[in-house]
């Protein structure tokens, strides 16, 4: 069974990718921006877009204190056009109208848009079952 490709979209400034890969161990393949340690914008881009063609899955998280959200707008745009899954989670609108109106063509170009990491991970937990039945 071959495993599924998940690319960690979001801030680079907190750890919440390591909680998702601590979650799910070896059940998916994780593509983790906060890894490449590349500071160039023209090859951190690169790394980016070359991962999010090889993905399957794309966990997009706007964290409520992310500063623009235009890198992680960017992956899900580049997602949306390859045609894959986008699960998004987002904590920033909750509370912040201004930015509410702005990021909801975003919101609409995931599959599936949760308020909480935690149901947003639980959605993600879905595949794994589905990924054993094959």
């Amino acid at each position: 069974m071959d495993l599924l490709k998940v690319y960690l979209a979001g801030s680079l400034d907190s750890d919440w990718q390591s909680k998702i890969i601590a979650r799910f161990g070896n059940d998916f393949i994780f593509y983790n921006p906060k890894d490449h340690g590349l500071n160039n914008s023209l090859e951190y881009t690169t790394w980016d877009l070359l991962y999010l063609k090889k993905s399957d899955i794309v966990f997009a998280f706007m964290e409520e204190n992310n500063p623009s959200g235009f890198g992680l707008t960017l992956e899900i745009g580049y997602a949306k056009a390859l045609g894959l899954t986008i699960i998004l989670v987002d904590e920033k609108t909750l509370n912040d109208n201004t930015f509410k109106d702005k990021f909801k063509i975003v919101r609409d170009s995931a599959n599936v848009v949760y308020d909480s990491f935690e149901d947003g991970l639980q959605f993600l937990s879905s595949f794994l079952r589905t990924n054993k039945i094959k």
